[in-house]
């Protein structure tokens, strides 16, 4: 068995923190599907947030936080390079 390593707490409040940045979204579907996106984080709710993604239909999706916490959901924060 997985040994927990994240409450839903800490991951509520990492989103919190990347809310309004450039975030890039690994999300699997299962079966060595996996689907690379690139979004911002726009809104946050009690159990999901809302991911704004760049040149992709459809241009919105909602993740839980439970996703993020079994590894479905990805979240890592693109670096802005000025």
């Amino acid at each position: 068995m997985r040994k927990v390593n994240q409450t839903i707490k800490d991951i509520v409040k990492k989103i919190e923190d990347l809310q309004g940045q450039s975030v890039s979204l690994h999300v699997s579907h299962g079966r060595k599907r996996i689907e690379k996106l690139v979004g911002k984080i726009e809104n946050i709710y009690p159990s999901v947030f809302v991911v704004s993604i760049d040149n992709h239909i459809p241009n919105k999706i909602s993740c839980s936080f439970s996703d993020v916490l079994c590894g479905d959901v990805k979240v890592n924060r693109i670096d802005a390079k000025d």
